[in-house]
């Protein structure tokens, strides 16, 4: 297993953080679409609670993410395995969010579990580099937007 850390002390309260983080439908607002992120779909229930259920189609494979951790407004957990395409396998992904507030800001960390399967093991540096890329600009974005006061 790899873990993927990434922190930050945003100046917003972990309750709104954390409906920002919730908020699957509306994550547009804060996080553009990438090379590795398309969006996310099929969202099972609005408000996201513990077990809500969510697609997340890319150009590699599809994430069929669960949350699996629900502490509002300090943890999240989202179980999100990819299927690859071209039979490649499944490389297993959790994400987990802690907010921590501190005075008029909240300290996030994200970090990001992944394991590959065999048939990538000649590919992992490329795979976990690209698991890095992503998730430092999802932690960038949600700060960038929380800080601005949108």
């Amino acid at each position: 297993m790899i873990q993927i850390p990434c922190e930050a002390d945003i100046h917003c309260s972990a309750e709104t953080l954390f409906d920002l983080i919730i908020d699957l439908r509306g994550q547009d607002r804060w996080l553009s679409p990438s090379s590795a992120f398309h969006g996310t779909t099929e969202i099972s229930s609005d408000p996201v609670t513990l077990g809500t259920t969510y697609r997340e189609p890319g150009p590699l494979g599809v994430r069929n993410g669960t949350v699996t951790e629900f502490e509002p407004p300090t943890k999240i957990t989202f179980h999100q395995p990819m299927t690859m395409r071209f039979h490649l396998g499944t490389v297993d992904v959790i994400m987990r969010y802690a907010l921590t507030p501190a005075g008029d800001s909240t300290h996030v960390r994200r970090v990001v579990t992944i394991r590959v399967p065999w048939p990538l093991k000649l590919f992992q540096p490329v795979v976990v580099r690209s698991f890095r890329i992503e998730s430092g600009r999802t932690l960038l974005a949600l700060k960038a937007y929380a800080d601005s006061g949108s």
